[in-house]
């Protein structure tokens, strides 16, 4: 039988639990638990940085779940120069050679997004679909960052969470988002879930997309791995919720 790509099962919009993942073990454990989606990550502590190409080679082996990949060169949500983004687009490149569902990605510039870098990015894997993340968050007019956003047609998902206060008020930018990007783009949120937060925008909210980290990892001696019993839980609450 033909293999199907991960890029020909492209993900419905929810509901859906999306984990990120820093090795193999964790994406294995993600989609033992039930995760939709994967995002691939290297360096968790410094938020995210573009994985190792082989990891990802790796990953794709191991699972069947889509998954997205990490690209960001250096702390912030910005370059340092033009040979960050020589190495920005060259991964880019690469990972449009694999089976990857998107890649993830963000640059801002003065409080507004940077459409010209995102798009100079993305314009080296023009087949893939993107997920802007939490650079999102450092616009200084969200709703016009969304509608800048809406003229990249290979974005689909903004990873969001709403900015400041408790998870009520946080619902109501989220659900405001989703009223601006829709239909285009569809909100993703992330930042801190856990079980209570992902039941209340369950009940406040459209979302049906949730991006977690570390609520579903247990720490060891060397680091905080994915357990596939916590992504269970989550993606059981999420299900129950949405369930007709």
């Amino acid at each position: 039988m033909e293999k199907v790509s991960k890029t020909d099962v492209m993900t419905e919009r929810g509901p859906l639990l999306e984990v990120i993942a820093c090795s193999v073990s964790d994406a294995i454990e993600a989609e033992k638990g039930g995760a939709g989606r994967l995002e691939i990550i290297g360096e968790f502590e410094r938020g995210g940085m573009t994985p190792p190409r082989e990891l990802v080679r790796c990953v794709l082996d191991a699972v069947t779940v889509p998954v997205r990949v990490m690209l960001r060169e250096s702390d912030g949500f910005g370059v340092t120069g033009e040979a960050e983004v020589e190495r920005l687009c060259d991964a880019a490149r690469e990972l449009s050679q694999l089976s990857v569902d998107g890649v993830v990605l963000g640059f801002v510039h003065d409080r507004a997004i940077d459409l010209e870098l995102t798009a100079r990015v993305l314009s080296s894997a023009p087949d893939l679909k993107a997920t802007f993340h939490h650079a999102f968050e450092e616009a200084g007019n969200h709703l016009e960052a969304i509608n800048d956003l809406k003229k990249l047609g290979q974005v689909d998902r903004i990873l969001a969470h709403g900015g400041s206060g408790d998870w009520i008020e946080k619902g109501e930018r989220l659900a405001d988002y989703c009223r601006a990007a829709g239909p285009e783009i569809a909100i993703l949120a992330g930042g801190g879930l856990n079980l209570a937060s992902i039941e209340s925008l369950l009940k406040t909210t459209p979302i049906r997309e949730f991006h977690i980290g570390r609520a579903v990892r247990s720490p060891t001696p060397s680091a905080a791995v994915v357990e596939a019993g916590k992504v269970r839980e989550l993606v059981q609450l999420i299900q129950a919720k949405t369930a007709v």
